[in-house]
């Protein structure tokens, strides 16, 4: 283990953190905004790091890249979230490894995600694009919550909020009312579904100043991506 990569990851962190309880303070909040690590292409030394430092939640978008992280880092009491796109044929797989799946956007990939018969914990990934801008992913606000329904209804799987992510470039902040919006209709039905996971390095003050309670930061921690062609 590198110390100098443990006392950069532990002064980016204590950044982080510095970040999140200003916004939280700032939105005049009183309870405790999860920062979920965006573990994904990071390795699992990080992770290790980092859950040393008390963080607890670790999110991947690669289905094959979290299970070996999952694998290796087994004896870590950290939960891991599955954040990305949901192909069919890796759904059952997820299960194994995620606690947590927060991309859940069409009826087909729930009952796959039931099949691992592990008990999983679902939001409901709901798209907030601009139809004018590029997508960003994820289902039509009118069909969340006969989503939620339908995840309620399957076996191993509970529902617990929402998801989503601000189009970019775009208003973060109509953004994230939209989503809150669909996380209070899910509410009415299933009032302990309150997890809002919005906002990301570049917006994560808009997304608690409009009711996340959980921010997905991968940069702000980790440092930025190298990504291989």
């Amino acid at each position: 283990m590198s110390t100098a990569r443990a006392e950069a990851l532990s002064r980016m962190l204590r950044g982080a953190r510095a970040r999140v309880n200003a916004a939280t303070k700032a939105a005049g909040r009183s309870d405790t905004v999860q920062i979920l690590v965006v573990s994904k292409t990071y390795p699992a030394s990080d992770v290790r790091i980092l859950a040393g430092l008390g963080c607890t939640d670790f999110g991947e978008n690669k289905a094959q890249e979290a299970a070996s992280k999952a694998e290796e880092l087994s004896d870590l009491d950290i939960r891991w979230h599955m954040i990305g796109q949901i192909q069919r044929n890796k759904a059952k797989s997820i299960s194994t490894w995620a606690n947590v799946v927060e991309s859940v956007d069409r009826a087909s990939i729930i009952p796959l995600l039931a099949a691992g018969n592990s008990p999983t914990e679902v939001l409901i990934q709901v798209s907030l694009d601009d139809p004018t801008i590029q997508g960003r992913g994820g289902a039509d606000p009118a069909q969340a919550v006969e989503l939620a329904h339908m995840v309620a209804e399957t076996e191993h799987l509970t529902i617990m909020g929402v998801m989503g992510v601000a189009p970019y470039p775009g208003d973060p902040v109509r953004a994230f009312a939209r989503l809150r919006d669909v996380s209070q209709r899910i509410q009415e039905e299933y009032p302990h579904a309150r997890m809002i996971s919005a906002g990301m390095s570049q917006d994560l003050e808009q997304a608690i100043a409009s009711g996340a309670t959980q921010v997905r930061l991968g940069s702000a921690i980790l440092g930025n991506r190298t990504y291989v062609q």
